[in-house]
């Protein structure tokens, strides 16, 4: 009872502090034990779970028999506890939080056969949790919702299971597996999930009973009716505000009954139920992986490694108020499957959500006030529409056509203490601003200030379209203008406009300007000799053609440089080759060009078996040879090696 009062009072605290952002909520665990199902057991003792208080309890050490394991949770119920101090101690509390726009969920969790299908549905005599929360939650929102109370609400329903990892709705069996998508908002959604809306109880068990009993059951050694898929009972409460500013909330209530974990060594599953077996503890070892990638904050969480843990991800680590009921045995025979279940219950205790209000505006629109045929027609249209006693008449409305616009106004604007001039005018005003196209709420359902600004808003736009018709014919007398002028004017108007040209000129390319790069010690070196005037970029005259249409093409000289070498120059370099070959290493002779260590070594090699060379001789083989052939040219040509001047160079 203590944990209800405190479960109530943040409740009220969180409802005074809907405006702002409530602070993390931790996953409340409780955890149940059921009784003995064989009553002489029990009065035996054997029994391997006790309860200590109301929030702790005990189990013995598997390894050290005298020694027990402790465990602390948020709530511990015996073999004695009812379903209505499970109820009103844990479930009850976290309900009014879906009235404040915010989700939560309910989790029943254990080893196959330790009565969590019992907790949640109960029998007729003794009602689970979801009976007794539908109950108390439909009455909060006959309530909440009801005349002179500021939001309208709505509550609908959807069940579903998922079995061997396929989403199945039990409202609609037919409808085959369902997929689990996520909107922009990060809220998880099953697209073609049936929802009935329920307004009573007795609607939710005109729904609800059917839908149970398409759920899978199987019979094994432990359990006759087995749960052999997890069930899911999605309870959505929507909230619609009457008054501005028309705000809307959207609280989501899972309800949901995991199947138990299995030993097949007990159950004695075969075939099927084997199968069965096998995606029951995998969902289940996924959630465990889950549980403890959000307790050491990994940065992945494997949500979807499984349907369960897909359509889980709001209950643990997202935005609901989760409570897990963690449902045990107190035989010894279910010791291991009891110590699993308290350990994972212990880890998640530790798993932090973020719960916040699901809240959004939405604008509030008028319904569309419907004018006549003859108010929608245009006033050139109107003239044509009446008849010879409205012409001689004139613009005087009949009093009952007044009467009958005045009723079609918003109540924003008291037309009945209006001056009947003022009323006649501002109707006239109104009908020439529907025909003009305007949509939306007439000009005189708006407020004053609104009013204003769309009257300044026509002006405007009356005086842009003036403006852009007078401007429009500016260009169209101009245009005609130009056309009416004589061909002699129009070219003189035009100048951009030219001929075609008479003649056609064809150029020859202009060769790019080169230059040699000469050593500075070689410069200096013919500076210092008595033929100083070498010359090696000369000036010429290069002929240029043109032609014209329909004539021969003629030359024309230019001025342009190319490249001539003085025949000193390609002596002396020749001669500056000639003493390197006879007089350099092989270290000297690699620095001639494409001459390699290999050439360098056949050189020296054959300069000491057959003396200096005597001659260089304009040989442009000579640079691609290799080794071998390089060999037989020497046994062939003893006169000396060749090179290219202009593209060799001494260091």
């Amino acid at each position: 009872m203590a944990a209800a009062t405190s479960g109530a009072g943040r409740c009220r605290l969180s409802k005074m502090g809907a405006g702002r952002r409530p602070p993390p909520a931790r996953v409340r665990v409780a955890v149940r034990l059921r009784p003995f199902v064989d009553e002489t057991a029990g009065a035996n003792g054997t029994f391997c779970v006790r309860g200590l208080d109301s929030c702790s309890l005990e189990i013995a050490n598997w390894r050290n028999h005298q020694e027990t394991l402790k465990y602390q949770f948020d709530a511990f119920y015996g073999e004695r506890s009812s379903q209505q101090d499970i109820y009103a101690g844990s479930v009850q509390p976290i309900l009014r939080h879906l009235l404040e726009g915010q989700n939560a969920s309910v989790l029943a969790y254990g080893p196959t056969g330790a009565g969590k299908t019992h907790t949640m549905l109960g029998s007729p005599e003794q009602p689970g949790v979801i009976p007794r929360a539908l109950m108390d939650l439909l009455q909060l929102t006959r309530e909440e919702g009801a005349e002179g109370r500021p939001w309208t609400l709505s509550v609908t329903m959807s069940y579903l299971e998922i079995y061997q990892e396929k989403v199945l709705d039990l409202l609609d069996p037919a409808s085959g597996d369902l997929v689990i998508r996520e909107d922009c908002r990060g809220n998880i959604l099953i697209p073609g999930l049936t929802q009935k809306p329920i307004t009573s109880f007795a609607d939710f068990e005109r729904h609800f009973l059917p839908a149970s009993r398409n759920r899978t059951v199987g019979a094994t050694r432990l359990n006759q009716r087995s749960s052999r898929s997890h069930a899911v009972l999605l309870v959505k409460v929507d909230q619609r505000e009457r008054l501005a500013p028309f705000r809307q909330r959207e609280g989501k209530l899972y309800l949901i009954d995991l199947a138990g974990s299995e030993d097949n060594r007990r159950t004695g599953n075969k075939g099927l139920r084997l199968k069965e077996s096998g995606a029951i503890n995998t969902s289940l070892f996924v959630l465990g992986k889950v549980v403890d990638a959000l307790n050491q904050g990994l940065p992945r969480v494997p949500y979807r490694d499984s349907k369960l843990t897909r359509l889980l991800q709001d209950s643990l680590g997202g935005s609901a108020h989760s409570i897990l009921i963690a449902n045990i045995a107190p035989e010894r025979c279910f010791y291991l499957d009891t110590v699993s279940a308290l350990n994972f219950a212990a880890r998640s205790k530790e798993v932090i959500n973020r719960p916040f209000t699901n809240e959004s505006l939405q604008l509030h629109v008028f319904a569309p006030v419907k004018l006549s045929q003859k108010e929608q027609l245009g006033p050139s249209e109107a003239k044509k529409t009446r008849g010879p006693e409205e012409e001689e008449i004139g613009n005087p409305e009949p009093p009952a056509l007044l009467a009958s616009a005045s009723q079609k106004f918003s109540p924003l604007q008291k037309l009945s203490n209006m001056d009947p001039a003022m009323l006649k005018h501002l109707l006239s005003l109104d009908r020439l601003l529907g025909s003009q196209g305007t949509q939306g709420t007439p000009l005189l359902s708006t407020p004053r200030r609104e009013r204003m600004v769309l009257m300044k808003t026509v002006e405007e736009k009356d005086l842009e379209i003036e403006r852009l018709k007078m401007k429009q014919k500016e260009l169209e007398a101009k245009v005609l203008a130009q056309e009416a002028v004589d061909p002699k004017e129009k070219e003189k108007l035009s100048p951009t406009m030219h001929q075609p040209l008479a003649r056609r000129t064809v150029t020859v390319a202009k060769p790019l300007k080169k230059a040699v790069v000469i050593p500075l010690q070689l410069i200096q070196e013919q500076a210092a000799s008595p033929n100083a005037d070498i010359h090696i970029l000369k000036k010429s005259r290069k002929k240029k053609l043109e032609c014209l249409d329909g004539s021969e093409p003629l030359e024309k000289a230019e001025d342009c440089w190319e490249l001539q070498i003085s025949p000193e120059l390609l002596v002396h370099g020749r001669q500056k080759i000639l003493d390197l070959l006879n007089e350099g290493s092989a270290r000297d002779l690699r620095s001639l060009q494409r001459i390699g260590q290999k050439k360098a070594q056949l050189i020296v090699g054959w300069r000491k078996l057959h003396g200096p060379f005597s001659q260089v001789e304009d040989l442009e083989r000579v640079k691609v040879m290799s080794g071998k052939q390089l060999e037989s040219f020497l046994k062939a040509n003893i006169l000396g090696l060749a090179a290219a001047g202009q593209h060799c160079g001494a260091s």
